[in-house]
């Protein structure tokens, strides 16, 4: 079983009629609206209300270092988090592949209908016995198959949100759009979404079948989307999670200039972690552990608090295996900075440079891809 980026570098290397019609031009009072939570422990996904932090249940089938958690351990994450308060849970069909949305499935049944439960289609699957094949499928056939499995995988009758885990270059996001909304139709997917993928695509994605949130990696590590993707966000009245939102690990303080990875971890094949970037980029982490002190707090809790100071409709999911560490993520929301504080914090982080790639390249070429146009 692999975990969300493993998944990435073996599927790498092997080598619609409108449901609506919409303006995607938000007005004024609606971007007035969305500046306000409905209260201090929910946010709006366009108009899917969730927790103000999620969960990401990614590793609960396997762990970065490659071992395999306790399932009734992991049970008892999910279990907890919902009595924290937490009502969005994280999940794809690639991570296991599917055994994390079966650990989901079976920890929430006793308040499925109390929770938000959002997964992800677009990786080249097998339905039948799990295998990898090579590259991305997002045809309109094979999505419909795909959440079939998720539906009974996650002892569900419907999925709160639905996102395409990559852009497939060969699909128009037309169709992909009219498929999802083909499973809206019929009840089974309620909301959808795009991750990682291109500007344009987004745009057009939005005018055929209004998106609720974008899933991109977000983080004081990697601030990215910040250039294009949260603007087009905010304009479109898109809601935005960050995943990998502790920067797999680094902000939490774990990882020192010293680490080195095991056999098996992706975190290896990322340059930002190799010995020489390492050692330049704890400034990061040096950073934390001051505000850490100051604010009496978690590294994870200052970075998960600045997060959701950002904009009032982005929604961390941070993942963890740990109790301990779930309540801690989930107490980031009543942390708080004051203008002055958040202006000192952002000065600070604008002074450090973060050296290496955040994926290989024969990983990142999965993101910002365009779907081709429609004919």
């Amino acid at each position: 079983m692999q975990n969300r980026r493993e998944f990435l570098l073996s599927g790498a290397s092997l080598a619609a009629a409108s449901l609506l019609s919409t303006n995607i031009q938000a007005s004024t009072s609606e971007q007035k609206k969305r500046t306000t939570s409905t209260s201090p422990n929910t946010r709006k996904l366009g108009k899917l209300q969730v927790s103000s932090i999620g969960l990401g249940v990614q590793n609960m089938s396997r762990k970065y270092d490659t071992s395999v958690p306790n399932r009734q351990e992991m049970h008892q994450v999910i279990r907890s988090a919902y009595e924290e308060g937490v009502t969005f849970f994280d999940a794809a069909e690639a991570y296991g592949p599917f055994e994390v949305e079966r650990i989901l499935g079976e920890s929430v049944k006793p308040f499925r209908d109390n929770i938000v439960i959002a997964t992800k289609f677009g990786w080249n699957i097998d339905q039948q016995t799990g295998a990898r094949l090579p590259g991305l499928n997002s045809r309109p056939d094979h999505i419909k198959a795909v959440v079939e499995g998720m539906l009974s995988r996650l002892q569900t009758d419907r999925i709160d949100l639905l996102y395409q885990h990559r852009v497939d270059p060969a699909v128009p996001i037309e169709e992909v759009a009219g498929a999802v909304a083909d499973l809206m139709k019929e009840g089974k997917v309620l909301h959808w979404g795009l991750s990682e993928m291109g500007i344009n695509t987004l745009k057009r994605a939005h005018a055929t079948l209004p998106v609720s949130a974008v899933q991109s990696e977000y983080s004081m590590l990697w601030r990215g989307p910040e250039k294009s993707v949260l603007p087009l966000c905010e304009k479109l009245g898109i809601g935005f999670v960050p995943w990998s939102p502790l920067g797999v690990q680094f902000l939490t303080g774990w990882i020192d200039e010293n680490t080195r990875f095991a056999q098996g971890d992706f975190r290896a094949t990322e340059s930002r972690f190799n010995p020489e970037n390492l050692a330049h980029n704890m400034s990061l982490v040096k950073l934390l552990m001051q505000w850490s002190e100051r604010k009496n707090a978690t590294p994870a809790q200052i970075a998960l608090a600045w997060l959701l100071h950002q904009k009032p409709w982005i929604v961390p999911i941070p993942g963890t295996t740990s109790l301990v560490h779930m309540q801690q993520n989930t107490a980031s929301r009543d942390l708080s900075y004051s203008t002055a504080e958040l202006r000192e914090l952002n000065d600070s982080l604008a002074s450090i440079t973060i050296q290496g790639q955040r994926l290989p390249d024969f990983v990142q070429v999965f993101s910002n891809v365009e779907a081709p146009e429609k004919l």
